[in-house]
């Protein structure tokens, strides 16, 4: 049995992490008002590229003047995995989920004799999935200076895998991230950015009111990168959000079950502490009778 100082220090202890833990939770509920509006504000943006892409996209086809971006190398030999998670950790399974989903497609694409590269940004999803995919690793993106997520982060990503793409080193990218729903619920998702793949939103596909000049090909050429860019950006804003509404509620968690730990070592150290005293009380009963 622990002795009471024993018992206070570790009261002590709980005291001070549910202190860290309940401020954590404070800046992280903070930050998420910021990062959600910031999200929500992009998906409008977003939406209508997307449905002027896919209007774009079906009256292109297959044509021979379609870009690469959007027809592929006409192989699904090669493919390149972005897993974007955190650059930090104590958020619950936020970084876990997105790794795991980035897990099963890596091992059903080996299954299926596919070749595999990944692509990490952030240094939590790398340090998952280094213990079992470190020879698939082609690039890291550190993101740790950034304050907060601009586009100009999302153009320096989309222009490394667009670079990439143009050497010829994979034939599909797919980008992985946590798409923000609500403080306890975010969705791993899975996104193909190339070969693109747009679908329009019911009632959006407006694309057949207008006619294009120059030409649907020649904009798609100039789009399709600012697509995979926006696409990236938006993930990146998801991420964010989810990151610290995770955050918010891990916290909130930890916070709860300190306390209910400084609930149960309290009861626990009264008990050591009354038990004490009533041996002192009977040993000095006892010395007094024996006299």
């Amino acid at each position: 049995m622990p002795s009471l100082k024993d018992l206070k220090n570790r009261i002590g202890s709980v005291k001070n992490t549910r202190k860290i833990t309940k401020a954590m939770q404070m800046v992280a509920a903070a930050k998420l008002r910021r990062a959600q509006d910031s999200a929500e504000a992009a998906r409008p943006y977003a939406e209508r590229l997307n449905a002027v892409m896919a209007g774009l996209s079906a009256s292109v086809g297959n044509s021979d003047g379609a870009p690469r971006l959007l027809t592929g190398t006409g192989a699904d030999q090669v493919h390149l995995l972005v897993v974007m998670t955190a650059e930090r950790g104590l958020a619950g399974a936020f970084n876990s989920s997105i790794a795991r989903l980035a897990r099963l497609r890596v091992q059903e694409l080996l299954a299926q004799g596919k070749q595999v590269k990944i692509l990490t940004v952030g240094k939590k999803g790398r340090e998952i999935l280094k213990r079992d995919f470190a020879n698939l690793f082609v690039g890291h993106v550190d993101l740790s200076e950034v304050k907060r997520i601009g586009y100009v982060n999302a153009h320096e990503i989309a222009q490394d895998v667009l670079a990439r793409f143009e050497a010829g080193e994979f034939d599909v990218a797919t980008i992985f991230y946590n798409r923000f729903q609500s403080v306890i619920s975010q969705i791993p998702t899975a996104q193909q950015i190339i070969p693109a793949q747009f679908e329009a939103a019911e009632g959006q596909a407006a694309s057949a009111l207008y006619d294009y000049e120059p030409g649907e090909e020649a904009i798609l050429a100039d789009l399709l990168p600012r697509g995979v860019a926006t696409q990236i950006f938006t993930a990146l804003l998801e991420n964010a959000a989810s990151e610290q509404g995770a955050r918010m509620s891990a916290m909130d968690n930890a916070t709860r079950n300190a306390g209910d730990m400084i609930d149960r070592l309290t009861i626990e150290y009264n008990r050591s502490r009354q038990a004490a005293i009533t041996k002192e009380l009977i040993e000095i009963i006892s010395g007094a009778e024996a006299l």
